[in-house]
Order: C-alpha cells, then sequence, then structure tokens
C-alpha cells in the first residue's frame, strides 16, 4: 500500500471519528430537550398552539367593520369565505382602526392569526389575549384597508415572516391527535 493511500486512510479515519463525536456531544449538549411539549411550563401559563395551518377550512373568522365604509365586513367575509375560510356573520365594530387590520386571537389560535396576517401582507396589528377562549379569530377591518393578498403574495408574506413564535408568558402546545387539524 503506497503512503498517498494510507494517509487518505487515516485522514478519512480521522473525520469519521470527529464526526461521531461530534453528533455525541450535540445530543447530550441538546437544550431544547423535552421543552417542546409543555413540560417545562410554569403552572397557569397559556398552553399556545403556534402550528399554521395547512388547510383554510379549519381557521374560523369573524370580520368586523372598523370604518364608516358601509358593508365592507361583508366584503371581506365573502373574499375570505370564497378562499376557503370558515366564516362567521361579520359584525360592526365599536372601535375604529387607522391601519389596515387589526387581529384578536387567543393562544389557542397562534399560528392560524399568523396565516391571517399574511392575507393583510402582515401590516395588520396583532391582539394577543392569553385569556381569549375558542377557536375564532377576530378581524377588525381598518380605513387603511384595500384587498386582501393575492395567494402568491400570502406565501411570499409567509416565507418572509418565518414560524409563528410563542406569545410572551405562553407554553407550546403538545401536539396530539386531538389538536391536528383535520384535512382532507
Amino acid at each position: 500500500m503506497s503512503f498517498a493511500r494510507v494517509r487518505a486512510l487515516v485522514v478519512v479515519g480521522v473525520l469519521a471519528v470527529a464526526a461521531v463525536v461530534f453528533v455525541v456531544v450535540t445530543l447530550f449538549r441538546d437544550t431544547q430537550r423535552g421543552s417542546t411539549n409543555g413540560s417545562d411550563c410554569p403552572a397557569g401559563a397559556p398552553l399556545a398552539d403556534i402550528r399554521l395551518p395547512n388547510d383554510p377550512a379549519v381557521v374560523k373568522i369573524k370580520v368586523y367593520n372598523g370604518t364608516s365604509k358601509a358593508d365592507l365586513a361583508e366584503q371581506v367575509t365573502n373574499e375570505f369565505a370564497n378562499r376557503r375560510f370558515v366564516v362567521e356573520k361579520p359584525g360592526k365594530s365599536k372601535t375604529k382602526v387607522d391601519g389596515v387590520a387589526e387581529i384578536r386571537y387567543g393562544p389557542d389560535t397562534v399560528g392560524k392569526a399568523q396565516l391571517l396576517r399574511a392575507y393583510f401582507l402582515a401590516q395588520s396589528t396583532m391582539v394577543y389575549n392569553a385569556k381569549r377562549k375558542g377557536d375564532v379569530i377576530d378581524i377588525i377591518i381598518g380605513d387603511k384597508f384595500q384587498a386582501l393578498a393575492t395567494t402568491t403574495e400570502v406565501n411570499q408574506s409567509l416565507g418572509a415572516e418565518g414560524e409563528p413564535t410563542l406569545p410572551p408568558g405562553a407554553c407550546r402546545k403538545p401536539v396530539t391527535e386531538t389538536t391536528e387539524p383535520e384535512t382532507e
């Protein structure tokens, strides 16, 4: 066996040993181990579902008109219904919104709220309430609203926003079979 071949085998052997050591050290020093299922969650902290839904049909919304324009909430509700969202009867908001929209949500709908934010190209105000229960997200349309984003714009906005983050004081909700969104 030539010297070059021996040297190559030694280099490959050293790299293989280094890779094994690196993997073992990484596994034992993993700081995220056990924290993904809410096991480190303090008592009384809300469990937030931060998963982005695959299908808009699992997102329930109620649209409110926060402007002086007539029938705006009805128009936006119809647009969301055409995009396969589950919509409730629109309403009139007592508060006026100066921006594009205000999205109000709770711990059960964190990921779903981020999906809705993409339909306003991340120009909406997100209002999180840790005590809010249920799976309905309220959207108050503001004076600066013009139109919902196209499918391409929504996908680009979701890519730019990245994964949903945990709200302050909340813990990640464990993924179980009962919390998986139903898809057909």
